[in-house]
This record gives C-alpha cells, sequence and structure tokens, in this order.
C-alpha cells in the first residue's frame, strides 16, 4: 500500500485531525502524503463573482495554510501540498486522488464531535456517498493522540457483496503495516426485543462460523488473523463493548446499494461511527480497475 495518501485539508482543527491521521497512515505504510485544500471553481454563484485580486489572495492565503499544516507533519513523511479548485471540495479531493494514483483520501470529524468520535460533516458525507477511492476518518482530537503507526487493523466482515474487496484491502494494510488483523462479526442487533435470545446465540454462532470460513480460507499464506463475535442490544451497543487499541484502524465495506467502485455508506457503518473511538476507513464494494494498493 505504497501509493500517496491524499489529505482533505482546512485550516480548522478537522483539518487538523485529518492531517495527523494521514501522516500516521503514511509513516505506517511508507507512502507519500499529498495535502489537498480546494478552493472554489470557476463557476461560483454569482454572489462571489470572479474578482482576479481576491483570486491571488485566496491562493496565496490557503497556500500559507497548507505551509502552516506541512510543518506538523514527521520529518520522516514526505509530503507535498496541492491547491485545487472545484465545485465542491468533496469532487476536489476525488479529482486529486485520481491525478495522485493516491490510495486513500483522509478526512477530519465534523465540529462540535466528542473528543475520539465521529462525527460527520458535508465534505465526509459526500465522499462516503460517492467516491470511488477509499476514505478514511479522523475521530475529533486525533491531531492531540499520542499513537504512531497502526498496532491492528479490524476488518467489519460481512458476507454481502464486497466482503472480497474489503478483506483484501485490509490485509493490504496490515501487511504494509505490519499491523496485526482482526476479523470482526457483527452479530444479532437491533432485532426486535420479542426476539428470544437463545435465537439470537444460535444466529451469532452460525453467522460467526460462516465469517471464520470464508475470510480465514481467503487468507494468503503466512496472514493470520484472529476472529471476534460481538454481541449487544445494538450495532452501537457491540462496537461499544469490544476492546479497541489506541493505533488500531477499523475498515468496513460499502453498502450493497453502493454503485460498483463507488462508496455508498451504510446503516451498519453509519451505527458504528457513533462509537468508534479508532479512525475508520471505508472501500467501495469493488476496486478499481489497475488501482494500486
Amino acid at each position: 500500500m505504497t501509493a500517496p495518501i491524499v489529505v482533505g485539508y482546512t485550516a480548522t482543527d478537522a483539518g487538523a485531525d485529518a492531517v495527523a491521521l494521514g501522516a500516521r497512515l503514511a509513516a505506517a505504510v511508507g507512502a507519500e502524503l499529498d495535502l489537498v485544500l480546494v478552493l472554489p471553481g470557476e463557476d461560483r454563484s454569482v454572489i462571489t463573482p470572479p474578482d482576479a485580486s481576491y483570486d491571488r489572495y485566496l491562493q496565496g492565503q490557503a497556500e500559507t495554510w497548507l505551509a502552516e499544516a506541512a510543518e506538523t507533519i514527521p520529518d520522516a513523511v514526505t509530503s507535498r501540498s496541492h491547491v485545487r479548485f472545484a465545485d465542491s471540495f468533496a469532487e476536489g479531493l476525488v479529482a486529486a486522488a485520481h491525478e495522485l494514483a493516491a490510495s486513500l483520501i483522509v478526512v477530519g470529524a465534523a465540529n462540535g464531535g466528542l473528543r475520539g468520535r465521529h462525527r460527520l460533516g458535508t465534505v465526509a458525507n459526500e465522499l462516503l456517498h460517492s467516491s470511488d477511492v477509499p476514505v478514511a476518518l479522523a475521530p475529533e482530537g486525533s491531531r492531540r493522540m499520542e499513537a504512531t503507526g497502526i498496532s491492528r487493523v479490524t476488518a467489519a466482515i460481512g458476507t454481502r457483496p464486497g466482503a472480497e474487496a474489503l478483506l483484501d484491502a485490509s490485509i493490504a494494510l496490515a501487511v504494509a503495516s505490519g499491523a496485526e488483523l482482526r476479523l470482526l462479526s457483527l452479530v444479532s442487533v437491533d432485532l426486535p426485543a420479542s426476539v428470544d435470545t437463545g435465537v439470537i446465540r444460535i444466529a451469532g454462532a452460525a453467522h460467526a462460523d460462516d465469517v471464520l470460513g470464508k475470510a480465514l480460507d481467503a487468507l494468503p499464506d503466512g496472514v493470520q488473523a484472529d476472529v471476534v463475535v460481538a454481541r449487544g442490544d445494538s450495532i452501537e451497543d457491540a462496537v461499544a463493548h469490544l476492546g479497541w487499541e489506541p493505533g488500531e484502524i477499523a475498515v468496513v465495506g460499502s453498502s450493497r446499494l453502493a454503485q460498483p467502485r463507488r462508496l455508498f455508506l451504510g446503516s451498519t457503518a453509519a451505527k458504528m461511527l457513533h462509537e468508534l473511538p479508532v479512525p475508520m476507513v471505508v472501500v467501495p464494494r469493488t476496486r478499481q480497475e489497475g488501482a494500486s494498493r
């Protein structure tokens, strides 16, 4: 996973969180880091008509912000900075990721989130419903966290279409970073209160066995993984009761509603975000042909 990593940067705490996570991932896998700040494109609203002097000022300010952000990146990580113009921040990030042949886009949480937790903003939400490049979400406060490298990659594995791409991406990240690999099965959540707990346990055991067999059979030689079944009254409850390491990364797949090679954040992943204390990477159902990883 040595392809570049793109960070969607804004001069905010969320932008600093994204840079911190991007630098951590880049250092772990030996990738270059590209900081991208997107400015409004030429087709801006008539409310803000084009003005050459203002455009020069805005680009100069953007370059200053990027230079300040680059100073926070460890010397061991090679980084570059880019100012791009697009109709939307998300559109500009995806275009930059294509241009730079990036393996990942990193963005921060929206303002107002709890420290260590996720709160989707407009840009992240748009990316998670349209990008064909995997997206990593940095929890609020990532800029202040002391975690370095990647200690463990947890893949939320299921049996729906897209599980193969998710498993491949998780294996690639674990191997490239030297991290442990954990396969997670979220079981029997959000069922009606009338459902017997015995039925829940049976369903959970059957699903876990299915996940264990299919996923472990797909692991390359030399790659090992632990399997854990999370239980709870809801997705949020199940995730909250799992053990999470400070240096961990969670990887989830797109919803079955996603178009091929596109992201669409499903309900399970969205619920996981409410309680997940570590960064989450969302991967498309199928990889781009010829994509690096």
